[in-house]
């Protein structure tokens, strides 16, 4: 029976697996809406999260440790739980981050005032995983934290997703929207390293990391070729190194992505994605190089030099017996170098378009396969071009592309998680002091009543007040008033938040009848042992307390002690408050067949793949 039970779920949670597979592999969803032909990009989905009811424990705490009616709290707590609720769906755009990041902030005041270490709330907080479903459930906020983290990663790189590439601004947003979701997603890794759920385990979050980085490269490679590329020698060579940076990046990715045990959770959708983007960028690559050398010869105008020094960059090695002034000045080496590197990039493409080819999800990507067979067709039209019938095949294989680049994407913290918010919970008053981690009596009522113009005990601290210098034959005294005492109300007045010179106005008209004051005295959560010195006597320990020891009876009756009067009323002291050439484009889909491929146009021209209703968002 518990084999069948355990076969049944297990059975459930493939099937979620499956669904949410096809979730995370719905990138059209979060494409731009506009008609654009772009590369897509990946965006994380979001945690779900199950409703979290505080109003009865809330209100418990608030009536056991703070004394208080929790009733009178109801509104902060609607206001807390209308903010959380409100997260479980944010917009998918700046506000959304804000809104997550004014709940995150709220978190660690949270956290002050209600969550002790020595008692539990009775509060469970259930988040499911992005890529297995399965749900984790804690008492305590660190998973409530780093999940809210995770999401404000993921909307950030849905922002990416959604933003115009085939403009100038566009791609800065989704540039900076990548770099800032890597630096929430590694902050997240650094703070939280212990967090059970399985998408925000170290090993998860690194390669999520390398994504989100390497999309940013791609959208920065996407920017230097918008305006179109120049066709010359050091430009065409300068993308080339480029696009093998953005290639390496991404082999970087998949080759994390196959790592056990990630390889398990991640869908195979973005595997198979970097995969085709490792070959397609390589590809692009050796085709630029082979431009630079077959359609640019070494003229009498060139710079000799200068051209020699940008080659040698390019190659971290040439075949043996060559050098790159060789290959500039002598013809055929540079033709035969150059056909080289324009077979790479054909053998390249159909690697893409094949891998392609094997993901079913890939295949709903019609955009992807046109951008694939157009720089395909490109370069098989590059090397008819420069074929003669009565030469043999060369099978000399292509040099290594050194890949670099002049902006390279960086993490980047964005401000956001760092949002100043006011304490829901401030009637309750400093946090230095009541807080969740600290004990203090129940509010006792004292009479104040002065005897010539003195109270007898004098105040500091800044708020709440604190009682120093108790003469313990005042009036106060003798009606429980004791040194360090917290005052928290004047009468009717609450002055948890009320400085020295506040509370003494309060307490200046103070007349022969006297007023009533409210005070807590706080307590120790774990007091300290009292000094003992122990003998041995017949291997049997005795145990003295120092303190009986140096008791003296003449210490017992306390009116027996001189005192000495403690400064006025009026003597209180206030604390000081411190404070040219013809350009290059980029394949597209290019549906009518009849543009050139040297034709000036934009990168990346318009295709319909991606006109989809803003409702599907």
């Amino acid at each position: 029976m518990v084999l069948l039970e355990l076969s049944y779920v297990n059975s459930n949670l493939q099937l979620l697996m499956g669904q949410l597979e096809g979730l995370n592999s719905s990138v059209e969803v979060y494409q731009n809406t506009h008609e654009t032909a772009n590369i897509p990009l990946i965006a994380l989905g979001l945690k779900e999260t199950k409703e979290v009811d505080f109003s009865t424990p809330f209100k418990d705490i608030i009536l056991e440790h703070y004394s208080e009616d929790g009733n009178n709290f109801e509104d902060e707590i609607a206001d807390l739980m209308d903010l959380r609720q409100a997260c479980r769906t944010p917009s998918r755009n700046e506000a959304g981050v804000e809104l997550l990041a004014k709940y995150f902030s709220h978190l660690p005041l949270m956290e002050s005032r209600f969550f002790s270490p020595n008692r539990q709330t009775g509060i469970f907080f259930t988040w499911y995983d992005s890529f297995t479903g399965v749900p984790v459930c804690q008492q305590n906020l660190s998973l409530e934290k780093a999940s809210i983290l995770f999401n404000m990663a993921a909307l950030y790189s849905q922002i990416g997703t959604r933003s115009d590439r085939q403009t100038i601004v566009g791609l800065e947003e989704a540039i900076s929207s990548f770099q800032k979701a890597a630096g929430v997603l590694n902050h997240l890794k650094e703070t939280f390293t212990h967090t059970p759920s399985y998408d925000m385990s170290p090993a998860m979050l690194s390669m999520l990391i390398r994504m989100m980085l390497a999309q940013a490269q791609e959208c920065l490679f996407e920017k230097t070729a918008l305006p179109g590329i120049r066709n010359q020698f050091f430009s065409l060579l300068k993308m080339a190194q480029e696009a093998a940076k953005v290639s390496e990046i991404y082999d970087q990715v998949h080759q994390s992505m196959i790592q056990t045990p990630i390889k398990d959770n991640v869908p195979l959708f973005w595997s198979t994605m970097s995969q085709v983007k490792t070959n397609h960028y390589r590809s692009m690559a050796h085709y630029f190089v082979a431009s630079a050398l077959l359609d640019h010869p070494l003229g009498p105008s060139d710079d000799e030099d200068q051209q020699e020094k940008t080659l040698s960059q390019v190659y971290d090695r040439l075949p043996e017996g060559r050098s790159p002034l060789d290959i500039l000045k002598k013809k055929e080496e540079r033709e035969r170098i150059g056909k080289a590197h324009i077979r790479t990039a054909i053998l390249g493409h159909e690697e893409a378009l094949r891998i392609y080819s094997l993901c079913h999800h890939l295949n709903k990507l019609e955009v992807l396969q046109d951008i694939l067979k157009a720089s395909h067709q490109r370069s098989l039209k590059k090397s008819s071009e420069n074929e003669s019938e009565e030469e043999f095949t060369d099978y000399m294989e292509a040099p290594d592309i050194i890949s670099k680049t002049d902006h390279k994407a960086e993490m980047e913290v964005p401000a956001a998680t760092k949002v100043k918010v006011t304490d829901f919970f401030q009637r309750l008053g400093p946090l230095s002091v009541f807080s969740a981690k600290q004990r203090w009596t129940a509010p006792r009522t004292i009479r104040l009543c002065t005897e010539d113009g003195d109270l007898g005990f004098t105040l500091k601290g800044e708020s709440p007040v604190q009682v120093v210098s108790l003469d313990p034959l005042c009036p106060a005294a003798a009606d429980g008033l004791k040194e360090g005492d917290y005052i928290v109300a004047v009468g009717d007045t609450d002055c948890k938040w009320m400085g020295v010179s506040e509370v003494m106005r309060l307490l200046k008209d103070v007349n022969e009848e006297g007023i009533d004051i409210q005070v807590v005295s706080m307590m120790d959560s774990n007091p300290p042992m009292p000094t003992k010195s122990a003998t041995f006597c017949g291997n049997l320990p005795k145990t003295y307390s120092m303190i009986c020891l140096a008791f003296d009876d003449d210490d017992k009756n306390p009116k027996s002690r001189k005192v000495t009067k403690k400064s006025s009323f009026i003597s209180w002291g206030l604390k000081n408050k411190l404070k040219s050439a013809s350009t290059l484009s980029l394949p597209t889909a290019d549906h009518s067949g009849a543009l050139p491929w040297n034709k000036p146009r934009p990168t990346f021209p318009s295709s319909s793949a991606y006109n989809n209703d803003s409702v599907l968002y």
